[in-house]
């Protein structure tokens, strides 16, 4: 009943979401509350932006819930589990119809929310929960400026409404405009897990595959690059933070695909691939290329939400989530082999996937604009990326491997539909003028695509019970361990943060505990006092009354 009610609910938002694509854009407004100040309003928003992306969440969201019914068949928390999918699910659609940007905020913060539950699901295992509070602080650190850039923003326009802030941008002065601009970067950057606070999000592998596919997919991260494009007149109109976000996206997308090329774990490889194929969105974003980044935001969903899928598949098959465990698996589980490897090639840009058509629209606008530092870093990121997919997916299927079946034909419906999407939704994008191949880009990401992928076939065909990584030496540490990055946080910030908790405590121990302690025993020694008036002897009663009327008469007197 539960799963049928969430599949359910899921569907009537998908469909919902898909009459919103074929209506005219409107706004719709109410005020929520009067602040005195800047009125808070509530209603929605919809134009071709949000409304496709509403699509794509909705219907990402519905392959979730039908797979998961399949995936967590045994989990007795499975109720809990759809209900925060669900819940899930309505803050992503809160965060991109939202015509106020407070409300968008609200459901911002639902989705760090849910994200902290479901990355926790299996709270019993010390990973699961250190990955759920380390993806909670980590995003609540950012989410603490993206709250103070609307404040800017909404401030400075005279209202929080998404239409009157872009409309007041040109009235603003440059200082404002770039502080806002920078503050909400802060968030982006955190939500999307891009560099310095990216860590979080190979953690949140501990999660159940299907969150992983949520989280990745169709909400939380792809919300951070949904903002910029929301708020593209704000970034437009503030250079350097452009300049920043170019360089946040390359360091972000070459050190994820390094890392994804020498990780074991296949749900962690496909984590930083996220990290990677987001800066990817923000090195569109940086050079200009609105469309191409949306484009590639929808693209991702399709191809990543089916990778993740395949992945839970494979995992729930052999009982682990190490490639080196997997192999041999293409024969045990076609279906699973076909519809991976279909995500794969879309993840490494090959033709006629989608992920082709999107990364070459991207690499395109790069290519035509000045900025050479996001193009060369598009340019390696291909090769990089064709390098861990093909490891990936060489370890997970060929070679020898443990005997296994395939999985539950509920599981894989969806992944069968994805991988259709996954091949055929690239050739909508040649019906738009921007999103067609060029020559020059196409054949520069071709090469490099196909040199990433026989670099690492012929390493693997020499010795293919060798990890092809084993090959980089002592730089295969360096890149396992993201460049040190969990290890200097660990030694900074954590041991920062600790001694400041533990000073915390003690101050409240010896200074406001004290005080606590001394308000009650100096009631309880004044009780005491009182408590002897109250003998139960009448004379006594009568004495002092007698006592307080002579007090009482000789005070009249003196006064008088």
């Amino acid at each position: 009943m539960i799963a049928l009610l969430a599949i359910l609910g899921t569907a009537l938002s998908a469909v919902g979401a898909i009459l919103l694509a074929f209506v005219e854009p409107f706004e719709t407004y109410a005020l929520l509350t009067p602040t005195g100040t800047i009125p808070i309003t509530v209603g929605l928003r919809v134009d071709e932006l949000s409304s496709t992306v509403a699509v794509m969440v909705t219907m990402v969201a519905l392959a979730i819930q039908i797979y998961s019914v399949g995936y967590m068949k045994h989990d007795v928390r499975y109720p809990t589990f759809a209900t925060l999918v669900g819940l899930f699910t309505l803050a992503m659609l809160t965060v991109v119809l939202s015509a106020d940007l407070i409300m968008l905020y609200v459901g911002w913060e639902i989705m760090g929310v849910c994200s902290y539950f479901l990355i926790g699901h299996h709270w019993e295992k010390p990973s699961a929960s250190a990955a759920a509070i380390k993806s909670f602080l980590m995003t609540r650190f950012g989410d603490v400026g993206f709250l103070f850039g609307i404040f800017v923003l909404g401030v400075a326009a005279g209202s929080f409404r998404i239409t009157d802030v872009i409309a007041a941008v040109p009235t603003m002065s440059s200082g404002t405009v770039l502080t806002a601009a920078l503050l909400l970067l802060v968030g982006v950057v955190g939500k999307a897990a891009q560099f310095p606070l990216h860590s979080w999000l190979p953690d949140a592998m501990a999660g159940p595959a299907p969150v992983s596919a949520l989280i990745h997919a169709a909400t939380m991260v792809a919300a951070g690059a949904y903002v910029v494009a929301l708020l593209y007149p704000v970034f437009l109109a503030a250079p350097l933070a452009l300049d920043v976000l170019a360089v946040i996206a390359v360091i972000s997308m070459l050190g994820a695909a390094l890392a994804a090329l020498v990780t074991d774990d296949l749900k962690r490889v496909l984590a930083y691939s996220t990290i990677s194929q987001l800066s990817v969105m923000f090195a569109a974003l940086a050079v200009g290329g609105r469309t191409q980044a949306i484009a590639h935001l929808l693209s991702h969903a399709a191809f990543k939400a089916l990778l993740f899928l395949c992945a839970g598949a494979v995992i729930v098959a052999v009982g682990s989530n190490l490639t080196s465990d997997m192999g041999g698996l293409r024969r045990r589980m076609p279906l699973s082999f076909l519809t991976m490897t279909v995500g794969f090639a879309a993840l490494a840009g090959i033709p006629p996937t989608v992920g082709f058509f999107s990364k070459d629209a991207v690499i395109a606008a790069a290519e035509h604009a000045p900025n050479w530092l996001v193009f060369i870093g598009l340019l390696l990121t291909v090769g990089l990326t064709a390098a861990y997919t093909t490891r990936a997916w060489l370890r997970t299927f060929f070679g020898a491997g443990p005997d296994v079946r395939e999985v539950s034909k509920i599981m894989t419906i969806p992944l069968t539909l994805l991988a259709l999407v996954a091949l055929l939704l690239g050739f909508v994008g040649l019906w738009f003028e921007s999103l067609r191949p060029e020559l020059l880009s196409a054949v520069l990401s071709l090469v490099l695509a196909a040199l990433g992928v026989l670099g690492v076939f012929l390493i693997w065909r020499g010795d293919p019970a060798q990890d092809p990584a084993d090959s980089l030496g002592r730089l295969r540490g360096v890149f396992g361990s993201a460049f040190g990055t969990d290890t200097l946080y660990e030694r900074t910030v954590a041991r920062g943060v600790m001694r400041l908790a533990n000073e915390v405590v003690r101050v409240d121990d010896s200074v406001v505990g004290k005080s606590v302690r001394g308000t009650g025993l100096g009631a309880r020694a004044l009780g005491g006092v009182l408590r002897r008036t109250q003998n139960g002897n009448p004379q006594f009663y009568v004495t002092a009354v007698l006592a307080g009327v002579v007090v009482i008469a000789v005070g009249v007197v003196i006064l008088q």
